[in-house]
Formats: structure tokens, sequence, C-alpha cells
């Protein structure tokens, strides 16, 4: 049997860039309508650090839409983009310090809007913990796994610097 945990409130009440390369590796774990639970393999993820960040939604302060990534590590951020398409974040660091780590694949659906659909994730994940083994959370089953890091992706409205940071860490 494998040894399962569920990271606590601490894991994400950390910086960002600490959180985010922790992520790939670990499982993201859904309930379905129909009582079933899907878990599957995090793949991807990029990190998303502040008001500096001009990357970050955060980057035109505090709004009614990034209101969470103001609050304490572990809630969820969900946004829609395209009118089609929900993302799903995990908000990082400490109460004040809007940070968030978007989940961009998992084993089988590579690309964070191809996730979000398999697994019926949508506006109203917006707020609830990641923590909480309930509709949605995250389990670490001890995988041990190599982690590469890139320039994030579809950011091209930063400017050079936030573009080419290399935030973005995936399974090797």
């Amino acid at each position: 049997m494998t040894d399962r945990s569920i990271p606590g409130s601490s894991f994400y009440v950390r910086d960002v860039l600490d959180v985010a390369p922790d992520l790939p590796g670990k499982f993201l774990c859904r309930t379905l309508p129909d009582g079933s639970v899907s878990v599957n393999m995090i793949t991807e993820v990029e990190a998303y650090r502040g008001e500096e960040d001009k990357a970050c939604h955060a980057s035109r302060g505090r709004t009614g839409r990034t209101d969470i990534m103001y609050q304490q590590g572990g809630k969820i951020y969900m946004y829609l983009i395209y009118g089609m398409y929900w993302m799903l974040n995990i908000v990082t660091a400490t109460e004040g310090i809007p940070q968030a780590v978007l989940i961009r694949g998992i084993e089988g659906f590579d690309g964070p809007g191809k996730l979000t659909k398999h697994l019926g994730i949508d506006g109203s994940f917006y707020g609830k913990n990641i923590y909480v083994p309930e509709e949605i959370w995250i389990e670490d089953r001890g995988r041990k796994v190599r982690i590469g890091r890139s320039a994030r992706i579809g950011i091209e409205y930063a400017d050079p610097y936030w573009r080419d940071i290399e935030w973005r860490y995936y399974l090797k």
C-alpha cells in the first residue's frame, strides 16, 4: 500500500518559490459528482509572486477577483480565461502577501483549462481549502521525482524580465 498524506495548511503558508517546486509529483484528488475519486499526479505548475511580479494578477493590487490571493495560503483561487477555461491556482504564503501556484498539468492532461474541464472544476471552488479532503485536495504519496524549470507560458503581456524568469516547474 502506498503511504499517503495530505499536506496541511502549513505546507502552503510558505513562499510560492518553495511551494511550487514541491507540487509536481504530488496528486490532485477530486471527488466527482458520482462519488468516485479521480487521482492524478501533478506534472506541471507555475509560480506567481506578489504585486511586484508583472505577470501576477496581484500586480494591479487587491481587487474583488484577487482578494483571495491576499489570504493565508491553502485557499483555491479560480479565474476564467477566454470566457471558457477555468484556471486552478493554490494560494501560498501568509496573509497579506499575494502569491499563488497555477496547476498547469496533471497526468494525461497538459494545459490548465483541459485539466479543470476534465475534473469538473469551476468558479464554485474559489476560496475552498485545498488541504481539506472533501471535494478537492492534494495528497503526497511519497513519490520521488526529478523537477525541471523553465520560463512561464502564456504571459506575453509581461515585460521580458517577468516573461523569462524560470518559475515554471515540471516533471522531467
